[in-house]
């Protein structure tokens, strides 16, 4: 009855997607817990590349039934053109397998509407939000006038809560110059999807517990990053769920006593897309050879947006902050492929902060922005590890890196990823 937790243990993109893939091969149940299709997790299997936003990567894992959980957000449109499109590649997608909460909250026509004329207002000072809606949708379910999952159950209640919200909202966005939506046209497309996702739907939190009663393994998957927490994050430049495991726990509707295992996953080296403060973000040849060009779908552009990610050395005094919020119990470092060819290597280990010397992030988003990392510098190495399965076979300065990171960490690392591919990853014995 365990239930073990992936966590994105920085600012997003960490690579969660093959560490849930991996692990869903010895679990029953895949669910995740927050957000929505601003999530984006890429998994290569052969040479088949999947990009879920909405459907945990465990999908790919036959046998495993998948969980979209009541703390998530869900736009009903893109979840059927999520599941469509796995289906075309072949994967299995049946009401038996794919669990929709009844809890929740729908993403509408009219909250991707707010969503756009919010940034637009921002101006300079804009988020960088991914326009999915997703602020408003969580703004709208703690202002407890959301619209839940539930409620496309009865078509005709339905209907009449989402064409008076968008007719409100059309009015509203009018005023600010952005172009308003066809009121009968994006109500029918939403009916249709209603019609078709009400096999899916479920009071998933029940589903969840029975499971763990039964015996069965779950594991959650987290989706965005630790630092992108509404409470935990850089906040204002944050999501608007919580993405800690404390979040995964309410999201999910499970108690604290069936966790065994938080698995946080990291980059070798730190990326952030969006605005908000980054300490090791680089503007420079490093940062062009960790992003990599853009052609490959392994480089530094978001799965979700398409954007181009800010790079930078690990930054350690976040990384141990995560540790902390979440409760981590191993790690998961990814990208060390990536790492190749570099003859040093640097780790920040502390910042300076008004000419002192700091081991944790100030609380403040502003004194954070002001922070200089303090670097401990590491040798490189030139190898390609792509090929690698066995830690001892990575070259010594590899060695040295990962064995550097778990002994900064105070937690082991377990897994290492070495390139996009599923078998790319080495599994560290304790």
């Amino acid at each position: 009855m365990p239930v073990n937790v992936v966590i994105g243990a920085q600012w997003g993109d960490e690579g969660k997607g093959r560490a849930v893939d991996w692990l869903a091969s010895t679990s029953d149940v895949v669910a995740r817990f927050a957000g929505g299709d601003n999530a984006g997790h890429t998994v290569n299997v052969g040479n088949i590349v999947y990009k879920l936003h909405l459907i945990p990567s465990g999908v790919l894992r036959d046998g495993t039934v998948c969980v979209l959980g009541n703390g998530m957000v869900v736009n009903p449109i893109k979840l059927l053109e999520e599941i469509d499109m796995l289906r075309d590649m072949g994967v299995e997608i049946t009401p038996d397998r794919l669990k929709l909460s009844s809890r929740a909250h729908i993403i509408t026509p009219a909250h991707i509407l707010l969503d756009t004329a919010k940034e637009i207002a921002r101006g300079d000072n804009a988020l960088g939000t991914t326009l999915r809606g997703i602020g408003p949708t969580y703004l709208d379910k703690v202002g407890r006038k959301g619209i839940r999952a539930e409620q496309m159950l009865d078509i005709e209640e339905f209907v009449q809560v989402l064409q008076d919200v968008v007719v409100t909202t059309n009015e509203r966005v009018a005023a600010q110059g952005v172009e308003p939506v066809h009121v009968n046209s994006v109500t029918q497309a939403y009916v249709d999807a209603a019609h078709r996702l009400q096999p899916y739907i479920t009071d998933t939190m029940l589903f969840v517990n029975e499971h763990l009663e039964q015996g069965s393994h779950v594991l959650v998957e987290g989706a965005q990053g630790a630092l992108l927490d509404v409470d935990h994050g850089s906040y204002p430049y944050v999501t608007s769920s919580n993405t800690t495991t404390g979040g995964a726990l309410a999201g999910l509707g499970i108690g604290p006593t069936y966790v065994k295992r938080v698995v946080g996953v990291a980059k070798s080296f730190c990326t952030r897309v969006g605005a908000g403060p980054m300490p090791t973000e680089l503007n420079d040849a490093v940062a062009d050879k960790l992003r990599g060009t853009g052609e490959n779908f392994w480089d530094e552009f978001g799965t979700t947006t398409g954007r181009k990610r800010r790079c930078g050395w690990l930054d350690f005094v976040m990384l141990k902050y995560s540790i902390r919020v979440n409760g981590l119990t191993e790690l998961t470092l990814t990208k060390m492929d990536i790492l190749s060819g570099f003859d040093e290597l640097k780790i920040a280990i502390a910042y300076e902060l008004d000419g002192e010397r700091i081991t944790s992030p100030p609380s403040s988003t502003s004194a954070l922005a002001h922070v200089t990392p303090i670097y401990e510098t590491l040798n490189g190495w030139q190898e390609d590890v792509t090929g690698i399965r066995q830690f001892e076979d990575l070259p010594t300065n590899a060695q040295q890196y990962v064995r550097r990171i778990a002994e900064l960490s105070g937690i082991p690392v377990t897994m290492i990823s070495v390139g996009p591919e599923r078998e790319q990853l080495i599994h560290v014995q304790s």
